[in-house]
């Protein structure tokens, strides 16, 4: 059952890809105060870690899940800085943001790295990636995002780590803004390493990253970490032996309420019916966008169903902070474009968000709009 966003305690809707509009129900898990000590709060966080696995794959008993204080970028960094030896080489397939930064953290950090970027608009370049695989040896570690927010563009992670695997190399998922929210088996798609955040798909708040790790790469990864903090083994291993506790304090409130928000996945139907959700919200926004002249900024096939970003219309007066301010007062929060060479905004199409909201998005920028020819005139 899909649990409807509380208006009375959202004055707007946030179409951003996280954090994003959540249930009431998820607000209310976070007004009790809970001791990380306690073992019932202790085995709550087992219980998370279980069924994120088992959200992940098909194969459980060869996969693990390690909960990571901090943004999402904290995880990423985790895993950068703990699974790669020092002898090792990360090849990063960049095409935005996102992926610009995990180059820049194990930049930070020391590590040798190899970057293939396609540009903030260019599909992967697969045949690339082979050849770089092929005639470097020293490469041990690939990595890209599933879904990169810069443009909104779905990557072909089945495809990479067909090739990855081939070569033999350990593959590392940026999944933060389409895990449980796209249907995936980490392990049908040779996924070693996959980080997410609590305030994504899942729908939770902001507080902590989630590492989907196998087993046996986890395992072999210990005194390799860059940071103390950071350090994704003794925070596995740390879990592991004392039974749900984190090394250093958790943010409780944050994972009552993410447990909340897997209840409310289960009931909507899991990540199948959840992608449908979101897949259709996405659809009528872009439906009814162009009704009004705007254009997107990617093709239909590489679209994400998670942000989408449209250009700038054609008016010479358009200001996007004004644009931004009015929508708000209509009751809708959007993010900036991103994208260096091109003019654009991005409305996010996850949460507890509906079709009807993307209709009712559309009416507001509908009345914007008669505002902004009337400025131009």
């Amino acid at each position: 059952m899909y649990m409807q966003n509380d208006h009375d305690l959202n004055p707007y809707l946030l179409l951003t890809p996280g954090p994003l509009s959540t249930t009431g129900s998820v607000k209310e898990a976070m007004l009790k105060d809970w001791c990380t000590w306690d073992a019932e709060y202790n085995e709550l966080v087992q219980t998370i870690r279980s069924k994120l696995v088992q959200l992940a794959t098909n194969k459980p008993d060869c996969y693990t899940t390690v909960l990571m204080q901090g943004s999402g970028t904290f995880s990423v960094e985790s895993v950068i800085g703990t699974v790669i030896p020092p002898e090792g080489k990360l090849l990063v397939l960049t095409n935005g943001a996102y992926g610009k930064r995990m180059v820049e953290i194990a930049g930070r950090i020391a590590i040798n790295t190899v970057e293939i970027s396609c540009g903030e608009v260019g599909f992967p370049d697969l045949k690339n990636l082979e050849e770089t695989l092929q005639f470097d040896k020293d490469i041990t570690h690939v990595a890209v995002v599933h879904c990169e927010t810069t443009t909104g563009m779905l990557n072909p992670i089945r495809e990479i780590g067909e090739i990855v695997t081939r070569y033999e190399k350990t593959y590392i998922v940026d999944a933060m803004s389409s895990f449980g929210g796209i249907p995936m088996d980490v392990d049908e798609l040779s996924i070693d390493y996959l980080v997410s955040s609590a305030n994504k798909c899942i729908q939770g708040v902001p507080g902590f990253g989630i590492i989907v790790a196998k087993k046996d790469e986890l395992a072999s990864c210990k005194n390799q970490a860059r940071s103390l903090s950071l350090d994704l083994y003794d925070q596995w291993e740390t879990m592991e032996q004392k039974h749900g506790k984190w090394r250093y304090t958790s943010p409780t409130h944050t994972v009552h309420a993410f447990y909340r928000a897997l209840q409310e996945l289960e009931e909507e139907g899991g990540a199948a019916q959840r992608f449908e959700r979101y897949q259709t919200n996405q659809r009528t926004l872009v439906e009814e966008m162009r009704k009004l002249g705007f254009q997107t900024l990617l093709p239909d096939d590489q679209q994400s169903p998670v942000i989408t970003s449209f250009h700038y219309p054609d008016l010479q007066l358009f200001d996007f902070q004004s644009f931004y301010r009015r929508l708000k007062e209509e009751g809708f929060v959007i993010y900036p474009g991103k994208v260096t060479d091109h003019e654009t905004f991005r409305v996010g199409n996850i949460g507890t968000i509906t079709p009807d909201d993307m209709k009712a998005f559309a009416e507001a920028v509908k009345k914007h709009q008669y505002w902004m020819t009337e400025m131009v005139r």
